[in-house]
């Protein structure tokens, strides 16, 4: 005898098969999804218990109550409905689940996308295949995001909603994005000549990234700088245009590191305190505001990328006006030195 399948039931084998969607799990969904349909239109009494029975062959739904058929004359065009809308609901989470795993193996990279969303908290950007969202706290500062407009992105990571649904993230701020357009620009980091240390960021303000050769001969800092300053350029473009970044030769000797991380200031003298990883640093009154940086921001990014909390030491000539010191986050501390007689 030859069996032949209605129109319902090969839809849903189809669905099933191309999405990868258990057959069982849709047709539970449907009858959740008629129940409530029904109780909206039919019962007044919501704690009522009530069944639904979808035939996987023909996918007519019964509704019983206490094994009795109480399905209302005309019911059927209401269940074919939701079952179609629970059909293309299940659809569309199959493809979101099938995108996201296309990205998955994206993450840590780089990603362009076109702004299509901003409601002045996250920001929505058309990656491609996917939607992905810019957190608030992944934007960066003074950055105005504007719908159309084109941006390169750091694929953070992919993780599920309250609603398990997958939700792509990506980071505008994240210090791994100075990297990845790094190599982009720079092939001597691409091939491993180069070799990027540490980086921090104010993100939209500042950044500074401490840079080592791994072969003798190789200036690392005029390799990102490139011939008139070209590739660090690029990268600063790509960021907006705002983010100023110090390139920095990272140096195993600490005191080196600091007098080069506190750059563009000149410092007069540095004593370090291991155990406690303070640095105390001296400069010249005229050098103070290049080594504080406006708000703190030089001095902060350089404690954060030495790993030591700096206190300036900041140093006035007898012939000149004591220098009012700038505010400074509380675990940089500045003081001033008059000179020794």
């Amino acid at each position: 005898m030859t069996i032949i399948k209605s129109e319902f039931s090969l839809a849903l084998n189809q669905v099933a098969t191309e999405r990868g969607i258990s057959a069982d799990d849709v047709i539970f969904s449907i009858e959740q999804a008629i129940i409530a349909a029904y109780k909206k239109e039919y019962s007044k009494e919501e704690e009522e218990e009530i069944k639904v029975n979808v035939n996987k062959d023909t996918g007519e739904a019964r509704i019983l109550k206490d094994g009795k058929d109480i399905t209302p004359p005309g019911f059927g065009r209401i269940a074919a409905q939701t079952a179609k809308q629970v059909i293309l609901q299940k659809i569309r989470e199959a493809e979101k689940k099938t995108v996201a795993s296309h990205y998955l193996s994206q993450v840590g990279t780089l990603v362009k996308g076109r702004i299509i969303r901003y409601d002045g908290y996250s920001v929505t950007v058309d990656i491609g295949k996917a939607e992905a969202i810019l957190p608030k706290e992944e934007q960066m500062n003074n950055y105005k995001y504007q719908v159309n407009d084109n941006l390169i992105v750091y694929l953070k990571e992919i993780s599920n909603d309250k609603f398990d649904n997958p939700r792509i993230i990506v980071s505008h701020a994240h210090p791994k994005l100075i990297e990845e357009l790094f190599k982009r620009e720079v092939p001597e980091i691409a091939n491993g000549t180069i070799e990027i240390k540490k980086i921090v960021r104010e993100p939209g303000e500042r950044a500074k990234i401490a840079v080592a050769s791994t072969q003798s001969g190789v200036d690392p800092v005029g390799a990102c700088v490139g011939q008139k300053g070209v590739r660090v350029q690029t990268v600063i473009d790509e960021l907006g245009g705002m983010e100023k970044i110090d390139i920095i030769q990272w140096n195993k000797d600490e005191k080196l590191f600091l007098i080069a991380a506190l750059s563009p200031a000149k410092i007069s003298s540095v004593e370090i305190d291991k155990t406690g990883k303070r640095a105390k640093v001296t400069v010249e009154e005229k050098e103070a505001p290049l080594a504080i940086g406006r708000g703190g921001i030089n001095v902060n990014l350089a404690s954060r990328l030495t790993e030591f909390e700096i206190d300036i030491i900041q140093t006035k000539s007898e012939e000149t006006e004591p220098v009012k010191t700038p505010e400074v986050a509380p675990e940089n501390k500045i003081t001033e030195e008059k000179p020794k007689a």
